[in-house]
Parts: structure tokens; C-alpha cells; sequence
């Protein structure tokens, strides 16, 4: 398995990191994708780079650290879609964008019932129906992600 080269990897994780704690009013904040997932998944299923777990888990733990949740709680999620990735990469590379992004959906939502998993055995309540919106986006913008992110990897390996 080749491993990218490509200057994207590092800046698109980093963007995503950015995007992740960049402020936005309480009306819009609610419909922020999970960024750095969905750019891992993209790396993963598209590259084979960042497949190790140790790369979700180091992301995660950065995640935690720049949002100020509990430390591990970003980590333990990416680290499931990852190893989820992983078991199914064959798979799901080969499916159109449109039939991704439903896949996307799927370990965006598993990650989603691991965050209430964590919120529920630390007893800080139920979230709101809003807090499901972040996996629908997510799915909904997978297709054009996927081909802007494809496009820059393609341009950014010659």
C-alpha cells in the first residue's frame, strides 16, 4: 500500500482541526460536521494513509485538548471509525460518492452513540435533537468533499 506524499494530508487535518474550533453563532454551531472525521475517512478510504489507530488516537487527543472536552472522548470515536474504515475500506472505495456518503453517515452516527454512550456515563443529561444534526451534514457534504479533496490530491501528487 502506497503511502501519499502529498502536502494535503497534513494541511487538510489541520484545517479540519481549525474548522473544528473556529467560532460560529449558537444558531449555526449546532449544524458543524465532525470535520477531522470526515477528512480521516476520506485519507483512509482514498490513500490508505492514516490507518494505523495510533493516527485516530492522536487526533482525537489533539481534538479533545483544543475543544476542552474529556480527554480520550474524541479519541475513543476515532478511533472506532477508523477501525470501522479499516474493515471495510475495500468496500466502500469502490461505491459512487453518493453511495459513500451514505456509508459516511453510518460511522458518522456510530461515532454520534459512542459521544452519548460517554455523555451518559458522566451523567451531564441528554443532548437535544440538534446534536444529531452534525452526522446529517456530514453525510450530506461527503459527496463534494470527497471530489474538492480528491481533486487537491490529485493536483498536489504530480
Amino acid at each position: 500500500m502506497k503511502q501519499t506524499r502529498s502536502p494535503a494530508l497534513p494541511l487538510s487535518l489541520i484545517l479540519a482541526l481549525l474548522l473544528s474550533i473556529f467560532p460560529l453563532p449558537d444558531v449555526v454551531a449546532a449544524w458543524r460536521p465532525h470535520w477531522v472525521a470526515l477528512i480521516l475517512i476520506y485519507w483512509h478510504i482514498e490513500s490508505g494513509s492514516l490507518h494505523g489507530l495510533g493516527h485516530a488516537f492522536v487526533l482525537g487527543i489533539v481534538l479533545d485538548l483544543m475543544t476542552g472536552s474529556l480527554l480520550g472522548q474524541h479519541a475513543l470515536g476515532l478511533i472506532i471509525i477508523n477501525f470501522l474504515v479499516a474493515r471495510y475500506r475495500n468496500r466502500i472505495r469502490f461505491f459512487p460518492p453518493w453511495q459513500q456518503a451514505l456509508a459516511v453517515g453510518a460511522l458518522l452516527f456510530n461515532e454520534r452513540i459512542v459521544q452519548l454512550w460517554i455523555i451518559g456515563l458522566l451523567q451531564r443529561g441528554w443532548p437535544d435533537w440538534s446534536w444529531w444534526l452534525p452526522p446529517l451534514i456530514g453525510m450530506l457534504i461527503w459527496p463534494w468533499l470527497f471530489l474538492m479533496l480528491d481533486a487537491i490530491r490529485w493536483r498536489t501528487s504530480r
